[in-house]
């Protein structure tokens, strides 16, 4: 069968024993012309966003994966959330004074992770990853690694060639989960003729190519820069879009407060609990051999389930 079917889960037993459940036994059938994908993708239901509480069963039913609109046969999905995590934890360097306000916030975010968490924290300036802290499980030193920001201009590079340069530090830790969590205002104008398109820019799609190669999800938090702080709504606009993309097409959220600085990140971090901690490896047969890029599409028969995951991969 091209499919798993889910029962009522309760997600307290599914956490500890590492495994969500298993595609029903497929026909024996020769194994030539086909692969095997395995995707990071996040189940939950919409309901527990809106309630702000996570539910103790979710039903997800009947899952489909489509690749290139075809579809495949599913192996597997576990649950990784005992898993350790790799978080890279990465600000913009000149956001306004706004941000200075929530690190505290963010600090205390790094410290209640769960223990065996390896974090990363840098800063991005003129396109370019500064580390502050290399990854470690101390979390209480990476949590105090954080600081103020600069607030000064960095020549409009954006954030986009520091993820790409803080994606290439994952490849030397063991197999697991593994994210990012940007906190920028998404503009890039260093190589689009239109401003704050990042849809045209190189670091962009760099960024985007590795982190679906890799399994990183990429979270982002936009909070403005003095560039996008009331002046220009096509800028806000352009990097607020890119910042969407990015988290779209790895599987990750993007976090926003209309147009204006939040004036909490602590909503964001309650969402990002329950998101990381739904994380399963969804493993399929691809039946496309060729390389190139293919879009993918996991779905639910349960129309409340919601599944977060990349939208597409390269296979070389």
């Amino acid at each position: 069968m091209r499919y798993l079917r889910f029962f009522t889960i309760l997600l307290a037993f599914v956490f500890a024993s590492g495994l969500v459940g298993t595609a029903q036994s497929p026909r024996e059938r020769p194994r030539q012309g086909v692969r095997t994908v395995t995707l990071p993708i996040t189940i939950f239901t919409k309901q527990e966003l809106r309630d702000d509480q996570a539910a103790e069963f979710v039903q997800a039913d009947k899952l489909t994966v489509r690749e290139a609109k075809d579809e495949q046969e599913i192996l597997s999905i576990r649950s990784v959330s005992n898993t350790p995590l790799a978080l890279a934890v990465l600000v913009q360097d000149d956001l306004t004074g706004n941000f200075n306000l929530q690190l505290r916030d963010l600090a205390n975010f790094i410290r209640r992770l769960p223990r065996g968490t390896r974090v990363m924290v840098g800063y991005i300036r003129g396109g370019s990853l500064q580390t502050r802290q290399r990854f470690t499980d101390d979390l209480e030193r990476a949590a105090r690694s954080l600081r103020i920001v600069s607030g000064v201009g960095g020549g409009g590079n954006g954030p986009y060639g520091g993820v790409a340069e803080a994606l290439k530090r994952f490849d030397a830790l063991p197999a697991g989960r593994r994210a990012i969590l940007v906190v920028s205002d998404g503009v890039d104008t260093s190589s689009s003729s239109l401003p704050g398109s990042s849809s045209q820019s190189v670091d962009f799609d760099r960024a985007v190519n590795r982190a679906q190669r890799t399994g990183v999800v990429v979270h982002t938090i936009y909070t403005p820069t003095e560039l996008t702080e009331n002046r220009n709504s096509r800028l806000t606009l352009g990097g607020q879009g890119g910042l969407q993309q990015l988290s779209d097409e790895t599987g990750g959220r993007a976090f926003f407060q209309g147009s204006m600085a939040p004036i909490s990140f602590m909503p964001f971090f309650r969402d990002l609990d329950l998101l990381l901690s739904r994380q399963f490896a969804l493993t399929y047969l691809s039946t496309h051999m060729k390389k190139g890029y293919y879009k993918v599409a996991v779905t639910s028969s349960n129309p409340d389930v919601k599944i977060e995951h990349p939208k597409g991969y390269y296979h070389r």
